[in-house]
């Protein structure tokens, strides 16, 4: 093997969300085909006009040149004061570190954390990029097996652990399947985690994403444990409840002030800072943050109460989603695969969803990190993920057209 080709990124493989991303793409381009995109989580709805602006006048006052790593003090403080009042976590403002996204922010997070052979333990049913940060970081991924309605169960997340176990990744509201948890089942999570010793990470990107009950952020339930012997890090993102997709804004919470500082030094050498008018546009966006986050909730939800009960009618889904964007839809009445039903439902009716195996992949990784070989869960195989925070319209577009390619297809198969 070429000294090209035995780098650690290059034997991870891209994401199924990219491939039907380009997919669709290419769909439309060549054919002019109006694709109804049910695979991407992007909303429908647009930022305050305010965030808009703050962006704008930024720019155009020249507020433009470099922040510290950690990001504009302003910022940061707007930050520490919603993470006190609205998720119960008492972050100083020296441990609120400012990213290009949450995704930037879970990755320097990830190297922050990483010690040679230190494994990670993931969620079998997992969001892919979570699995590429962490092989990317240097940690070798153990997927861990859930329960009933896509729910952890702590007793077979020990089971999966071993000696090389050093990070539990927790994700409520969860891409892909939008399982809340509740208090007890994170209480049962994070005692876990500390007796045996293991940091946390907590992705709470849609924590304005909970329909039949309250989010609870991991990290509020160590207010009484000295800052020194904490260990929750949590991550979040002004993508989905503030519809700042584009922005590409997020933050980390490190649980201790030595974790803050390891992460400054991640950020110095990885992206030096945040772009400072999407900076300004989040301290617009903290401001007006009760009245545009419970809209944006409010508007998500009715796509889910109103569009996806047919889904359940037609046998393809058991529940609503109790948070999040996605729903998980069993298609194996169909009688095909999720990535050539996938690809068939794009070519005949002109409907992207993502195939569900590719949330489940399992990889092979050698002693440097490099994924030898991979397969995915067999009990996935069947499962496509649809977003339902698109369109009103194009969703219910989407989704009688799901319904309808299924039903084709299981006439098909009986000839």
């Amino acid at each position: 093997m070429s000294s090209e080709n035995r780098s650690v990124a290059g034997s991870i493989p891209s994401s199924c969300l990219v491939s039907i991303f380009w997919a669709a793409e290419k769909l439309a381009k060549e054919t002019g085909v109006d694709v109804v995109k049910l695979h991407v989580g992007d909303p429908y709805f647009d930022p305050s006009e305010d965030v808009a602006q703050a962006f704008v006048d930024a720019v155009r006052r020249g507020d433009t040149k470099y922040t510290g790593v950690e990001g504009l003090p302003a910022l940061r403080e707007a930050v520490a004061e919603k993470l006190r009042t609205d998720n119960g976590l008492d972050s100083h403002v020296d441990r609120v570190l400012i990213s290009p996204g949450s995704a930037q922010g879970l990755t320097g997070l990830l190297q922050a954390l990483a010690e040679p052979g230190a494994e990670i333990l993931l969620p079998e049913l997992h969001w892919p990029v979570h699995l590429q940060q962490s092989l990317l970081a240097g940690f070798r991924p153990v997927l861990y097996p859930l329960g009933p309605d896509f729910r952890p169960d702590p007793e077979r997340i020990a089971a999966a652990a071993t000696p090389r176990t050093r990070v539990l990744l927790i994700n409520s509201p969860a891409n892909p399947t939008g399982a809340v948890l509740d208090g007890g089942e994170i209480r049962a999570l994070l005692d876990l985690a500390r007796r045996n010793r293991w940091q946390v990470i907590s992705d709470e990107a849609y924590e304005h994403f909970c329909y039949e009950g309250e989010h609870l952020s991991v990290a509020s339930l160590e207010r009484e444990v000295p800052v020194a012997e904490r260990i929750v890090h949590s991550v979040f993102t002004f993508s989905k409840g503030f519809a700042m997709t584009g922005y590409r804004l997020g933050y980390v919470a490190p649980a201790t002030d030595r974790m803050a500082d390891v992460m400054k030094v991640v950020q110095e050498a990885g992206i030096i800072g945040t772009s400072t008018p999407v900076q300004h546009a989040g301290i617009a966006a903290l401001a007006s943050r009760a009245d545009s986050t419970a809209t944006n909730r409010k508007l998500v939800q009715r796509n889910r109460d109103v569009a996806l009960p047919p889904l359940i009618k037609a046998g393809l889904l058991r529940e609503l989603p109790p948070g999040g964007w996605y729903a998980m839809l069993d298609v194996s009445r169909s009688g095909l695969d999720a990535e050539t039903f996938a690809m068939r439902l794009l070519e005949r009716k002109g409907v992207a969803v993502v195939a569900g195996n590719g949330f489940a992949m399992r990889p092979d990784v050698d002693e440097q990190g490099r994924i030898r070989s991979h397969d995915y869960a067999p009990w996935a195989r069947h499962l496509v993920r649809i977003a339902f925070c698109v369109d009103p319209a194009a969703l219910e577009t989407g989704v009688r057209r799901i319904i309808e390619f299924v039903e084709e297809c299981a006439a098909e198969a009986k000839g």
